[in-house]
């Protein structure tokens, strides 16, 4: 008789979508003030999960895109900017996915 091997769920520690940080500690992680990252926010860049409570929940996806955008803030690229700077590196991601599909097909 075989064993199946069951694939482990990852916890909610390192499963990077779930929104668990809050504002203020994002906002230590990263050296901010909590207003730069409600205006993230404002402008579209980093949507934050909402408790139950309606607190901001920040996840370990967020905190990666966040880091980005405090790059290319800190480059001087305005928020507009870094919205389409995000957009299209979106959408070279989104292409090369396809293009390795197409790919993989062909062989």
């Amino acid at each position: 008789m075989t064993q199946k091997r069951r694939t482990a769920k990852p916890s909610a520690l390192e499963d990077t979508t779930v929104p668990f940080y809050t504002i203020g500690q994002v906002a230590d992680m990263l050296g901010v003030q909590p207003a730069a990252l409600r205006r993230f926010e404002e402008q579209e860049i980093v949507i934050p999960g909402r408790s139950e409570g309606g607190q901001r929940r920040y996840s370990g996806d967020d905190l990666m895109r966040l880091r980005e955008v405090l790059e290319l803030t800190d480059e001087g690229v305005t928020l507009p900017g870094v919205r389409k700077v995000l957009a299209l590196r979106q959408r070279v991601n989104d292409l090369e996915l396809e293009l390795a599909d197409e790919r993989a097909r062909h062989r």
